[in-house]
């Protein structure tokens, strides 16, 4: 097979001297792969496996674990630190958590390159999550008409007040608390424009409830480990 691009979104140690990888491919989609003698004091992976890399790939096997064979460094890894390295490792968990296995999803790969491109090189780095959130619920299908009420068809006021409903849509209330969405920040939401910081405790509301199903139960680790030094992954 030819070398994918594509980058590692989980290592852990397997054996003495190898490692299991969760990685992302841009033609092939997530994939689980072993990486034999990864962890040896001579190999030439120990420094290139690492997340937030981009990587020319191969592998063999048929089975649900694959058999790393090349990986090589395509360009620098991305420079992430702090807030935002703990944000890319949520980003990581999220792909690794909601996507089928071995499912192609080239566009989801180009959303991901400029996630980790606007986490290495902007200050506020909110909106650039938030916005690759809602680019994977595009992705896993999950259709939500940010711009009619879902219980009318009405094109969505402002200044209206709206309430989610899952499986539905967005549908009018006159009840205004801090579960209902504005009419505005479902605009911006269709947009995919979240330069109004009003918009992004709203935006990350909805993210949140979309996103359950997919997640179920279980807590993401990268949410346990950082929730106190950020607070919008909470």
């Amino acid at each position: 097979m030819e070398l994918q691009r594509g980058f590692v979104l989980h290592r852990r140690p397997y054996s003495e001297s190898s490692l299991l990888l969760d990685v992302f491919t841009e033609e092939s989609g997530r994939l689980s792969v072993l990486a034999k003698g990864a962890r040896a004091k001579r190999s030439a992976w120990k420094s290139v496996l690492q997340p937030f890399t981009p990587l020319l790939l191969r592998w063999s096997g048929k089975g649900a674990l694959k058999v790393l064979t090349h990986a090589e460094s395509a360009a620098i890894s991305l420079p992430l630190e702090q807030t935002a390295l703990y944000s890319g490792f949520y980003v990581n968990e999220l792909i690794t958590r909601v996507l089928e296995a071995e499912t192609a999803q080239p566009q989801l790969f180009q959303y991901y390159i400029a996630c980790l491109t606007g986490l290495a090189s902007q200050t506020n780095i909110e909106p650039v999550l938030r916005r690759f959130e809602f680019q994977l619920l595009q992705i896993l299908g999950y259709g939500v008409d940010f711009t009619h009420c879902a219980g009318s068809g009405a094109v969505v006021e402002p200044t209206m007040t709206y309430r989610y409903r899952p499986e539905q849509g967005f549908i009018a209330s006159l009840v205004r608390d801090n579960t209902a969405f504005y009419g505005k920040e479902l605009l911006a939401f269709a947009a995919l424009d979240f330069s109004d910081a009003s918009v992004l405790p709203a935006a990350k509301r909805f993210t949140r409830q979309a996103l359950k199903p997919y997640l179920g139960d279980k807590p993401l680790k990268s949410r346990e480990l950082f929730t106190q030094n950020i607070l919008y992954l909470k």
